[in-house]
């Protein structure tokens, strides 16, 4: 009987040492005003800057081509898989941009005075 107690009390002693959590690793940080092209998605969806800030689209979605066509045509990238693009917003506004190839794919920059 006493040998049963202490294997139930070196089960109890292993179960609380191996249900330990290891903490998660910090995310990477995000350059400011960037949006990243990833999982046939843009993100963040909506970006709000100040007029002259800069925005860095990062593309990097495994090989699948993409590209930032704002619907008023005041900015376009090319067909891009990797590497950036940038645009200066000179006015305040809010610009909708979406993806020529995944015209599902669509975003928002609002640009403030």
């Amino acid at each position: 009987m006493k040998a049963l107690g202490l294997l139930a009390a070196s089960m109890i002693m292993l179960t609380a040492c191996s249900t330990a959590t290891t903490p998660a690793a910090p995310a990477e940080p995000v350059a400011e005003n960037q949006v990243t092209v990833a999982d046939r998605m843009y993100s963040p969806k909506s970006l709000t800057i100040s007029v002259g800030d800069t925005v860095t689209w990062v593309f990097a979605d495994r090989g699948m081509a993409h590209n930032v066509v704002a619907d008023d045509n005041s900015f376009r990238s090319q067909l891009m898989e990797t590497g950036q693009f940038t645009h200066t917003f000179d006015t305040a506004g809010t610009f909708t941009y979406h993806c020529t190839p995944h015209p599902d794919m669509t975003a928002t920059i609002v640009v403030e005075p």
